[in-house]
């Protein structure tokens, strides 16, 4: 059974990745990223042995990420998919590994974003030049930030700490 639930455990990462990759390469997290987390939260709640306290919390704690995030996505300081993403990983987290996620989530985007705007400076004009499209894109003067790398990078370094993952591990 152990086998079983550390193995529904790896869909959490590997989907977070995804999302992070996605987002630096096409400025986009697709609707299924996140779709494919909340629905894969389900199995691994039930085999997790948390309690319904432990799931409530989780729940709440991901729909409070939902409602932040729409606010941020309507004040035009993330995208859409970002606050998807968002949500969908507080949800797998809970409380109180949420507060670590989004402190080194906003640590993560920081730093990713004064490394974008060093790559922006014209400096790296001629190493820009023969890059692959996507990373042009990145270095392009007015390009936006991927911020589902940061929410990537937030996500993987609180998950051991999350909600599901102590449940299984205890």
């Amino acid at each position: 059974m152990q086998t079983l639930q550390f193995a529904l455990l790896l869909v959490f990462p590997a989907l977070v990745v995804v999302a992070g990759l996605k987002d630096a390469t096409s400025y986009t997290i697709p609707n299924w990223i996140s779709l494919a987390l909340i629905a894969a939260f389900a199995p691994v709640a039930l085999v997790s042995g948390a309690s319904l306290a432990t799931l409530g919390l989780c729940l709440a704690a991901g729909l409070a990420a939902l409602l932040v995030g729409m606010g941020m996505f309507a004040a035009g300081w993330i995208g859409g998919g970002d606050a998807k993403l968002f949500a969908a990983v507080v949800l797998w987290l809970g409380w109180p590994a949420a507060g670590p996620f989004m402190l080194v989530t906003a640590l993560a985007g920081g730093a990713l974003t004064l490394g974008l705007l060093s790559l922006r400076s014209g400096w790296f004009e001629p190493v820009l030049a023969g890059s692959p499209p996507w990373v042009r894109k990145l270095g392009a003067k007015d390009g936006d930030i991927p911020y589902g790398v940061a929410i990537a990078v937030g996500a993987l370094m609180a998950f051991p700490q999350g909600a599901l993952t102590l449940a299984v591990g205890a």
